[in-house]
């Protein structure tokens, strides 16, 4: 029985055995269905020259970058690469350090250039994920206000990992799912500070995902309209009127990347705060 399921490169980059950082990927990618890491470990990474070949391996299969590197040098060198790259990096000792900083009140000793400054821009990155993941899939309504972007979409439009992307941009974004014959909140439609964007996919790829989902949790309890082709179209086209009445753009993502998608909002987003900082009404 086929499964279709999203591959993502994971790069993982430490100065000791990389335990650590296997152990918190894995514990975070368990919690995506459909969603399979492919895994690059990088232990002992303690020299700019074995921080090259890592270099290399990230230019060639571009994805999520997390690292423990005590060295300041090799992990500033790492952090700008991938921001030249355009991809998404954590340091996932950082919090831990924060929280202990922050109660004990002591400077942190043995740093060894220590870990790179915790600047409004890393705090900001966490702001935005802490915000996103309580805002998934419409978990939160009351305080969408608050949010840099809305994604609204019908199920299986690659809403949550696009914001999770984001988030790792800094950017505060909340997804809000469609469903069939069930009114959008007047809250929702209303929003005046985040700027709203619509997904759709192809009804054919909507498709075949939705099947899948539905075969790999071995379900016989579901309605059958969710899979079926005629459904869906109507699912769309309610997506495209949607956003049509209230003059929100809209990304098809049938042959984007989850970053080919984020890189598009991002570009609507800038020229969307650029108009606001004019005084010119989207």
């Amino acid at each position: 029985m086929n499964k279709t399921r999203h591959y993502f490169h994971l790069h993982l980059v430490s100065d000791s055995t990389g335990e650590t950082l296997m152990t918190v990927a894995r514990a975070a990618t368990v919690q995506y269905e459909n969603v399979q890491e492919i895994e690059h470990v990088y232990p002992l990474v303690r020299s700019q020259k074995q921080l090259d070949r890592v270099i290399s391996e990230i230019e060639k299969a571009p994805g999520i970058v997390l690292y423990t590197l005590v060295d300041e040098e090799i992990a500033q060198r790492l952090e700008q690469k991938c921001r030249e790259l355009g991809t998404p990096f954590v340091n996932i000792l950082d919090p831990v350090f924060a929280v202990f900083q922050s109660y004990l009140n002591v400077t942190q000793t043995h740093r060894i250039g220590g870990q790179h400054e915790m600047d409004a821009e890393y705090f900001s990155r966490m702001e935005a994920l802490n915000y996103t993941m309580m805002h998934d899939d419409g978990q939160i309504w009351d305080d969408l206000e608050s949010a840099d972007i809305v994604l609204l979409g019908i199920s299986r439009t690659s809403k949550t990992p696009t914001c999770i992307y984001l988030a790792n941009r800094g950017i505060k974004a909340a997804n809000v799912p469609l469903v069939p014959d069930i009114p959008l909140p007047e809250s929702v439609k209303s929003l005046k500070n985040p700027m709203v964007i619509g997904l759709i996919a192809s009804a054919e790829r909507i498709q075949q995902i939705r099947r899948n989902r539905v075969l790999s949790l071995n379900s016989e309890s579901y309605n059958d309209q969710y899979v079926d082709r005629k459904e869906i179209s109507r699912e769309i086209n309610m997506t495209r009127r949607l956003c049509s009445e209230h003059n929100w753009p809209l990304i098809d993502v049938t042959r984007r990347s989850i970053e080919e998608t984020a890189a598009e909002i991002l570009t609507l987003f800038k020229d969307y705060k650029t108009a606001r900082e004019n005084g010119v009404s989207e």
